[in-house]
């Protein structure tokens, strides 16, 4: 007898609901070959490698499966309001392909949010900010010089206690008023009637204090205009994070490879609560020893419509 039989139905819903939340909104991998996935559940990341097969998506959840409220944290000073409609963010900036899919829902009824506004924002392949260039703390700007870096990044410790002189970019710290009028690495979209979303993007760069990390911002309530989104009420604000395995991955291709900034791993940040899918862990696949061939990225994020988090009194 399986243990599954041993404890009978209950075991076996609750096996059901952990699939489903670690699932979040899975991008199928067929056509990818051998691939790593790295999953993310609460309290818990793996990585493994799989033959490419259709995976399950959370499009179609059990009524029965809710969502616990995705965390929220800080907007970081570098928060442009929502002006460019759009999918592709790329605006020909260098780096790893980075297709992001995500799923809106209500974490109490479980159905998607239609016509929700997504915004995302990142720092670019060398840690640099639009919008904020002078001001980022990334490694961009002049180019390094002399023989660029090999192996694992180098990592430091995230600043502890209230921040001091100029706040990590991305991270803590009052709103920065920008500094120049570039917007690449930014954007929004309204979800589909599934609650779905999908930017094209790049995989973003480290820099000082920080781990590898896309910002976001749920609206609702509000509508499209001549001048962007406008109206309504920010219902969630948070960040997605990376797994540290393609992290390290990342940092063999160029640009991220010529990077000389100090790396800050995913444990040793200040803003990842450690608790899997539900602090923002994305669900990532890529083809093992190709990652610089594309990424696809991929989250459910359980929001509370009726709330306003909009991330500046953190």
């Amino acid at each position: 007898m399986t243990e599954q039989q041993k404890n009978g139905p209950e075991s076996q819903r609750d096996m059901t609901r952990r699939r489903i939340l670690v699932g979040g909104a899975a991008v199928a991998a067929a056509g990818l070959g051998a691939a790593v996935v790295t999953t993310a559940s609460a309290g818990e990341t793996s990585a493994s490698s799989t033959s490419a097969t259709p995976s399950a998506s959370a499009s179609s959840p059990s009524k029965e499966v809710c969502y616990r409220l995705t965390s929220e944290t800080t907007e970081g000073p570098y928060y442009i309001d929502a002006d460019k409609i759009r999918k592709d963010i790329t605006e020909g900036k260098e780096g790893i392909p980075l297709t992001l899919r995500l799923k809106v829902v209500d974490s109490d009824t479980c159905k998607p949010l239609a016509k929700a506004a997504v915004d995302i924002w990142h720092c670019d392949a060398l840690g640099i900010y639009s919008g904020y260039e002078s001001a980022s703390t990334g490694g961009g700007g002049t180019p390094p010089t002399g023989t660029p870096p090999t192996g694992t990044p180098p990592t430091g410790t995230p600043p502890t206690g209230a921040p001091t002189g100029t706040p990590p970019g991305g991270g803590g710290g009052g709103h920065l008023e920008p500094t120049d009028d570039k917007r690449y690495l930014r954007g929004t979209q309204l979800t589909d009637t599934h609650g779905f979303v999908e930017f094209t993007t790049v995989f973003p760069g480290w820099y000082e204090g920080r781990s590898v990390h896309i910002h976001t911002k749920v609206h609702v309530g509000g509508a499209l205009t001549d001048s962007g989104y406008e109206g309504g009420h920010t219902c969630h604000t948070g960040q997605f994070f990376f797994a540290e395995e393609a992290v390290l991955a990342s940092a063999e291709v160029a640009p991220y490879s010529t990077s000389t900034t100090e790396r800050t791993t995913l444990d040793e940040d200040h803003i990842f609560a450690g608790n899997g899918a539900e602090g923002g862990l994305l669900n990532l696949r890529y083809r093992k020893g190709k990652i610089g061939k594309g990424v696809s990225g991929s989250l459910t994020l359980g929001v509370d419509p009726d709330e306003t988090h909009d991330g500046t009194g953190r």
